[in-house]
């Protein structure tokens, strides 16, 4: 039963993240919600609480004209869930010198998830 709990809320998360709509992305997230985004190995991004993570989600919105999540895998441990993604986006503004406005970046990562109450309590993206 809790499998499928945790697999409709990760659903919705990622339908919510990739239609840019952050009321419902953060719907199930609990208040104390933990974000860490990592790349190459290192942490480039932390927030603590929910109010922190919509101000992220706010900001980042406005980085992709388009964006879109896909499932590949789902791993469901004890209190927590591993997710494959596949990850495209079309950026919105200028990333870098080498990274401009209209590129397509496509991404092969994980998120993991933690559940607390049947709310995620924290999320990890590895790529």
């Amino acid at each position: 039963m809790r499998h499928d709990t945790y697999q409709k809320i990760i659903e919705n998360y990622i339908d919510a993240y990739n239609s840019f709509d952050i009321d419902r992305m953060l719907l199930d997230m609990h208040d104390d919600i933990k974000f860490e985004n990592i790349s190459n190995g290192e942490i480039n991004l932390t927030t603590n609480g929910i109010a922190e993570l919509r101000n992220q989600a706010e900001l980042a919105r406005h980085l992709f004209r388009e964006r879109k999540q896909t499932i590949t895998d789902i791993k469901f441990n004890a209190d927590q869930v591993e997710v494959k993604i596949d990850y495209y986006g079309i950026l919105a503004v200028d990333f870098s010198d080498e990274l401009k406005t209209g590129d397509v970046i496509e991404l092969k990562g994980s998120s993991i998830f933690r559940f607390k109450d049947n709310k995620i309590i924290e999320l990890k993206d590895i790529g």
